[in-house]
């Protein structure tokens, strides 16, 4: 993206010991432009209050909620704003979701999950186990790809649930919605898609993805700390959610446990108004879109980018698909010849450089590979305001260490 973008964020202004920072930790949480921070602030300043009063700042929070619902359906392409339900994070919405599910299964009733998934969609649906549901996992090949085959196969008639990633945020992989899709269809069952590392890097259409569910977090595209559900319409009035008798017993409230963090949902419309502003369209879905587009391809240009730079450095290695995939996120996952992952990131930050390393809950991933015993590995995430310098001194940076 152009200068003009960039400048929207405070923290990339930001020096430490004489140097900018080069955020290359945006799969773990991405920073905020001012405008985000703004609707936050002026939420608490002007309208701190619980919904549903009479009284002026009551009705500014049922603004400010009934706004952020009808932001994010235009985000996510979603049907309207009531199949839109906020909650603390991701993995407590679909905890909130299996609790609900699970009691409309029985004994022998089986839920597909896989091995390339992040525990945020594997924990929630193993933990059904304890009522006698059959929980499986797609196997991952070793060129990080699922096996869909195994997939296939491992459908059935029992199959109730098929949860799935939409992109793996251990190695950028974007896994075959349309595929999984078909099968899930074919044998009756509902799919749920784990957007979170998906909705930063591309446009999000939840209908014609075909998906009964899907959950993003609001951290990853610029926003803060909220989980999001989309629901399918008239899907989740039909689910036996945990809640209080005083609570809306309707979708999208009916999953929204106790009073939700509304300074935060400010933030979150205020997040999809900003990544709108930098598209162009007559209505506000098509400047969403459009930007989005935009943000993808600067993301993967760079991406490429570093691909090739790190992949011509000896002793560096590159886990999963190649950057020419037909459909890949901006994420790459580095292995370095004698260094182990978590020292990779302190060099790295001793020269401002900030990435992550482990396996970001994606452990199943790590222990398929046979890289949980090893670190892990040094991820790297392009995010939109990722520059070409940025790109340059993560190059040099990873030049300067397998010379050593």
């Amino acid at each position: 993206m152009n200068k003009q973008f960039r400048q929207q964020f405070p923290a990339l202004q930001r020096q430490h010991n004489g140097n900018t920072l080069v955020f290359m930790d945006g799969p773990g949480g991405t920073q905020v432009p001012q405008q985000v921070i703004d609707a936050i602030s002026n939420y608490y300043r002007m309208s701190n209050a619980n919904t549903h009063g009479a009284f002026i700042t009551a009705q500014e929070t049922d603004e400010v909620l009934d706004g952020a619902r009808e932001a994010v359906a235009h985000f996510l392409g979603a049907e309207g704003p009531n199949t839109i339900s906020f909650g603390q994070n991701m993995t407590t919405l679909n905890y909130s979701l299996s609790r609900a599910i699970g009691r409309m299964l029985q004994a022998g009733d089986e839920v597909l999950i896989t091995q390339l998934d992040h525990e945020g969609n594997r924990g929630p649906w193993l933990s059904l186990r304890e009522q006698g549901i059959v929980v499986k996992e797609v196997k991952l090949k070793q060129d990080g790809v699922l096996d869909y085959d195994d997939m296939a196969a491992q459908l059935s008639e029992r199959t109730r649930l098929v949860a799935l990633g939409y992109a793996s945020n251990f190695m950028g992989t974007v896994n075959d919605v349309k595929k999984a899709r078909e099968l899930a269809y074919r044998a009756g069952a509902w799919l749920l898609l784990d957007a979170v590392h998906y909705a930063p890097h591309f446009p999000v259409d939840v209908q014609k993805a075909g998906c009964d569910f899907l959950l993003c977090s609001a951290y990853k595209f610029y926003g803060p700390h909220v989980g999001i559900l989309y629901s399918r319409p008239g899907l989740l009035d039909r689910l036996p959610t945990d809640r209080l008798r005083t609570a809306a017993q309707h979708a999208p409230f009916s999953i929204e446990t106790g009073t939700l963090n509304h300074a935060a949902i400010a933030g979150v419309k205020a997040a999809v108004d900003f990544i709108g502003s930098f598209g162009k369209g007559d209505h506000y879905r098509e400047k969403v879109v459009d930007a989005m587009n935009r943000i993808h391809q600067h993301e993967i240009a760079l991406a490429a980018l570093l691909y090739e730079g790190l992949r011509s450095l000896k002793g560096v290695k590159i886990i999963g698909q190649p950057m020419d995939a037909p459909l890949r996120a901006p994420t790459l996952a580095v292995r370095t010849k004698g260094i182990r992952p978590h020292l990779v990131c302190e060099q790295l930050a001793s020269r401002n450089i900030l990435a992550w390393d482990g396996h970001f809950y994606a452990i199943r991933a790590a222990e398929v590979l046979g890289l949980l015993e090893k670190g892990g590995v040094t991820r790297l995430g392009i995010s939109a305001y990722t520059s070409e310098e940025d790109v340059e001194r993560v190059i040099a940076a990873f030049g300067d260490l397998v010379d050593q």
